[in-house]
């Protein structure tokens, strides 16, 4: 049986019974693929990517710390696909094969495989940023990439940020020793842990008042001898401190060739004291001839004495002040003050540092490293330039980006990348370089690069690179601090046109609502002056945080932190998965449940990326051996020779190929016998329940293509689905009109072959109306309805104790078509109450003082005449001085236009009209508007006017309508305003009007108006007479209004719209020109076939015809048209 819902019945037939189960569930066959495992603790899967030679096809997988735990070197595996169940995977041996001439080279730890990048000349490349070389006793860490051919083979290695070792350093320590050094063993301690990693010359000068020379630059061999003498240096004491004789005295002989001195070398001097100078007014001279000898300056304040003798904060300042002065600028990277002797030992390590960096810098500011700590190959992108190799380490970790070429590499100044709008002079450990992307446009390449640590929020920059010149063209900021804003960058060619449409940027760390990190990525649409616009935020799946802190309302508790997703922490561009000639996009977010991570599919559509994922993959893994699924992701290749490209993802402990399936697009239609439904008119042979009913014959037919073949096949060619469904009405209510709908739920199987394209509908529904019309099938209904109560005419209101009742009679017939949807409807006030309808096929449902009655459910049929009674009762919880009762009747229908006419008029262009008018039926046609008022015998009426608006003149002031004959209203100054007749002429001047097609309405344009009367009769007709004024020629649309005076407590005004709309077509027919230059070609071939009939003696008569074509013009009332 069909069951009646309050809006329309529906008749479910179900057909292909597997349905899709679910409809994120798209086409990454994520239950069938192959999976790669390693090592967790080597963090096999860091990277990934998918690989193609002549022996087959791969998948490369970066295993950053594979070595560990006695080396972290670090390695990239080469797994070959369609092993089997137990896949084997091949280290490449990459660190033993990367390598750097001429260098002392660290590669313990330099992490091989953090970076993966397809190369486009066929191979790949391997990045280890820890890769590490030493100058004397200090290990830089520039990073280092391998560039890998198509057979596996090191073809070279890439270190841009690599520079040459500078000259060994000649060092001379300058000591105070006089008496107030106590005690002098730890001077000694110092000297010996400082001086015994140290493989370079050392010379020692002590002063107190004399100056000696203890050790000469080249004096000893070995590291051991020099260290034998120092432990047996004698203390110079002295009761005066001459620093300036001291330094001065090394300068001029401790850096001698004699003393062992090497040409070339740079000259550091380290300078001990424990007090202020004596000779300090010798200092300024001395040390500005040190400047003019290159001789950096370390100094080393020892506050012993003034401590042991509480010397005021004063004298201290003063002598700190002192040795400031003597250090080499800037003064905070050459200044050590320590407590007393034996604090000399704590700051020996820095102290190396410091100097140890000399060795591969040059100037005298040793700790602002450039490239030595760049660690370049953090991030890597293949560009159409060359690679780009981000350097987070580079500037004190402001970072940069590297770009190589075959024609050099391009190493960027840390100027390049600061933000000229920024308040700060420099910037402070942004990591530029993080992540790398590069954008194509009509106007050349756009470089980009992203910097998660600036201002703690992290921003974006977006660049040009005219040689070496850096041009930054636009800054994208983050939001939240501690997100790591730009951290991870991807920009797609949606529609494949060659030029980048959108930019992603990760902020993998972004908090949620619970505090936790869920990560959101932003979406930046590139648009056509090359800057990126933001268009959407994508977010993961909210992840509830469940611990055993917090774990109210969790069914399985994280035993995992941090709690969250991290979605954004791989952005990937997925070559067109669902086969609709659009990339996709992958995002990993590897913290999902409980860091068995998930990836996220998105389609790609009209430039631009779907807002909802489409399918989430969930991560395989057990969370244990294999977690952090989602942390890289690589589509780009058909790894199975399907024609559909795959999809590899990896964690940490292994990595996944997972196959695409093929995509169907599968098209239905269904059709009905009958097409519509009389209940009145029940089938013969259709028979429920030992009486007629109807019966409808349902039509459905399949036809689907496989995207990768594009050839459409009929599901069942010669058969068809004919389904007898018998109708029953039961239920009354009803709110729009009455209709059946058939639906139709389809899928294909679950987990083999194609999956249906996601765009397309799973169900289809058709509708079959319940009408009785007549022959024209259009129901234009006629109520009338006639309310009555019974309530006693009284003076005034007495409220009784028995709650009197009363009932209104209403009375609602129908005149004309059935009524569908038929209801009465009473408001009342609050001082009465309504108790219930009297009639039992009456269904009526209150609502605070409103009643709803159906009537002749499902509709009124035609001259039928419904009568029941509604029944109130007193309500004394109000006292009101009256009772009122609304009643209204309603009925579903569709606009009637019956009485519209469909009328035009034709103007021929060409047509000549008077220069004078002399009578009103010269003007042009007649254009008339009838409005019928029409209402019941019996049915008293308010006072009714009818007023109307036209419009008058056109934009040039040339008239449009003109109105000709009386109206029987107030209109006497509109009615021939110009007094048109054979006494009164009118000359014809017009104003030339555009071409052009536009509107002209009441608001702008001068219109004119009048009110008519309607009087009390059962018909009233106002006949409305214009003439369409020849000259002008323009369109026109604007409403001509019905307003209706209400009586009683209503104010109603209604209004009708007629459009009028009067169109100029450009002139046709064959220019004069065109006519001239036919006529002349026309005589010129006359005279050629004269001469030539004349030649062979034969004549005859040739002649002419042109023909024009003329243009019209024409007038539109409403939806009507009137030719003439």
């Amino acid at each position: 049986f069909i069951s009646v819902s309050y809006h329309f019945w529906v008749i479910i037939n179900s057909f292909l019974a597997v349905l899709i189960p679910c409809v994120l569930s798209f086409n990454v066959d994520d239950k069938n693929g192959e999976t790669f495992n390693g090592p967790l603790e080597d963090m096999f899967g860091y990277s990934v990517q998918q690989f193609e030679n002549s022996e087959g096809k791969w998948v490369l997988i970066g295993s950053p710390l594979a070595g560990q735990p006695a080396k972290r070197t670090g390695d990239v595996y080469k797994c070959r696909v369609g092993q089997g169940p137990n896949p084997r995977c091949i280290k490449l041996e990459l660190p033993e094969n990367t390598t750097i001439p001429n260098l002392h080279e660290v590669k313990e730890n330099m992490t091989m495989g953090t970076t993966l990048v397809t190369n486009p000349q066929g191979g790949f490349l391997a990045c280890g940023p820890q890769y590490g070389y030493m100058c004397g006793q200090q290990t830089y860490i520039s990073g280092v990439c391998t560039n890998v051919s198509s057979t596996f083979q090191v073809l070279n290695s890439i270190a841009p940020a690599v520079q040459e070792c500078a000259k060994e350093l000649d060092i001379v320590m300058v000591l105070d020793g006089s008496n107030s050094i106590w005690p002098w063993t730890s001077i000694i301690d110092f000297l010996v842990k400082f001086l015994k990693n140290i493989e370079i010359g050392v010379g020692i000068v002590s002063y107190g008042e004399k100056v000696t020379h203890n050790v000469n630059l080249s004096q000893f061999d070995t590291t051991q001898s020099l260290l034998a003498k120092v432990a047996k240096l004698p203390q110079q004491t002295g009761f005066k401190t001459m620093t300036a004789l001291g330094i001065d005295t090394a300068r001029k002989e401790a850096f001698t060739v004699e003393r062992g001195a090497r040409p070339g070398v740079k000259k550091v001097m380290i300078i001990v004291t424990d007090g202020e100078s004596h000779d300090f007014y010798n200092l300024d001279k001395v040390i500005k001839e040190c400047e003019e000898d290159d001789i950096e300056r370390f100094g080393i304040a020892v506050l012993g004495d003034y401590n042991r003798n509480n010397r005021s904060i004063k004298e201290v300042k003063k002598f700190i002040e002192e040795i400031q002065s003597i250090s080499s600028d800037p003064v905070g990277d050459h200044f050590f003050n320590v407590s007393d002797e034996f604090a000399l030992l704590n700051i020996v390590d820095a102290l190396g540092s410091r100097i140890f960096a000399l060795e591969a810098t040059s100037g005298n500011y040793t700790s602002s490293f450039e490239m030595e700590m760049s660690q370049a190959g953090f991030s890597a992108h293949t560009s159409k330039e060359g690679v780009m190799l981000g350097a987070v380490g580079a500037y004190e970790w402001n970072g940069t980006v590297v770009m190589h070429t075959n024609q050099g590499t391009v190493v960027p100044l840390n100027a390049d990348f600061q933000d000229p709008l920024d308040e700060r002079k420099e910037s402070l450990a942004e990591y530029v370089g993080y992540a790398v992307q590069s954008a194509s446009t009509p106007n050349g390449e756009l470089y980009i690069t992203g910097a998660p640590r600036y201002n703690h929020t992290g921003r974006v920059i977006v660049y040009k690179l005219d040689g070496e010149i850096i041009t930054v063209t636009q800054v994208l900021k983050g939001e939240q601090i501690g997100s790591y804003f730009g951290s991870v960058l991807q920009t797609v060619d949606v529609d494949q046109d060659s030029y980048t449409d959108i930019l992603l940027v990760g902020a993998p760390m972004f908090m949620g609502p619970e505090r936790e990190e869920q990560g959101q990525v932003y979406v930046y649409k590139l648009n056509e002056k090359g800057l990126f616009e933001h268009q959407t935020t994508l977010k993961p799946d909210n992840q509830t945080c469940c611990t055993s802190a917090h774990s109210n309302g969790c069914t399985i508790v994280n035993t995992n932190g941090p709690c969250g997703a991290r979605f954004g922490t791989a952005i990937a561009e997925v070559s067109d998965l669902d086969l609709d000639g659009n990339r996709d996009v992958a995002i990993g977010a590897p913290l999902e449940n409980d860091h068995k991570g998930a990836v996220y599919v998105y389609h790609g559509a009209k430039k631009t990326i779907k807002e909802k994922y489409v399918q989430r993959i969930p991560g395989p893994g057990d969370g244990v051996k294999t977690k952090f699924f989602g942390q890289s992701i690589h589509g780009v290749m058909d790894l199975n020779g399907d024609g559909i490209i795959d999809i590899t993802i990896g964690g940490l402990g292994g990595a996944s190929l997972f196959w695409s399936k093929d995509v169907a697009e599968l098209y239905a239609n269904m059709t009905f016998d009958p097409n519509k439904i009389n209940l009145q008119q029940p089938s013969e042979d259709c028979v429920l329940g030992e009486r007629a009913t109807v019966c409808v014959k349902t039509r459905v037919c399949f036809s689907y293509s496989v995207k990768s073949e594009k050839d459409h096949t009929n599901l069942g060619t010669g058969e068809s689905l004919i389904n007898t469904l018998p109708v029953c009405l039961n239920v009354y209510s009803v709110n729009t009109s009455i209709k059946l709908c058939s639906r139709y739920t389809f899928g294909l199987a679950e987990d083999t072959g194609p999956v249906l394209d996601g765009d397309l509908p799973t169900s289809l529904n058709k509708t079959i109306p319940l009408v009785d019309c007549g022959s024209d099938d259009k129901c234009i209904a006629d109520l009338s309805l006639k309310a009555v109560n019974n309530f006693p005419i009284l003076s005034s209101l007495v409220i009784k104790a028995n709650k009197e009742k009363f009932h209104v009679l209403i009375t609602i017939r129908n005149s004309q078509d059935n009524a569908y949807n038929t209801k009465v409807m009473l408001s009342f006030t609050e001082n009465i109450n309504y108790v219930k309808v009297k009639a039992n096929d009456k269904v009526c449902s209150l609502n605070n003082t409103k009643v709803e009655c159906a009537v002749g459910y499902p509709f009124l049929k035609s001259n039928v005449e419904e009568v029941f009674e509604i029944l109130f009762e007193v309500n004394p919880a109000h006292v009101w001085k009256e009772i009122q009762i609304n009643v209204t009747a309603t009925r579903y229908s569709k606009p009637c236009d019956r009485h519209m006419k469909e009328d035009h008029i034709i103007v021929k262009e060409g047509e000549q009209y008077p220069s004078i008018f002399n009578h009103t039926s010269v003007i042009g046609e007649e254009v008339k508007i009838i409005y019928t008022v029409k209402k019941d015998v019996n049915m008293e009426t308010p006072p009714l006017k009818l007023r109307v608006m036209y419009p008058y003149l056109s934009p040039r002031e040339n008239i449009l309508l003109y109105l000709t004959h009386d109206v029987r209203c107030h209109i006497r100054d509109l009615i021939n305003p110009l007094k048109i007749n054979n006494n009164n002429t009118h000359t014809i001047n017009p104003k030339k009007e555009t071409l052009s097609v536009f509107l002209v309405g009441c608001k702008d344009h001068p219109c004119k108006s009048f009110i008519c009367s309607i009087p009390h009769v059962n018909n009233s007709q106002v006949n409305v007479t214009f003439r369409v004024w020849k000259p002008t020629f323009i369109k026109v649309s604007t409403p001509l209004s019905v307003g209706f005076l209400s009586f009683a407590c209503f104010n109603t005004v209604v209004s009708i719209q007629v459009k009028v709309q009067v169109s100029k077509e450009a002139l046709g027919g064959i220019p004069l020109w065109i006519i001239i230059v036919s006529i002349l070609i026309g005589l010129l071939i006359l005279a050629l076939v004269i001469f030539a009939l004349w030649k062979v003696c034969v004549c005859s008569q040739p002649s002419v015809c042109l023909c024009l074509q003329g243009t019209y013009n024409r007038l539109y009332i409403g939806s009507s048209q009137i030719q003439q």
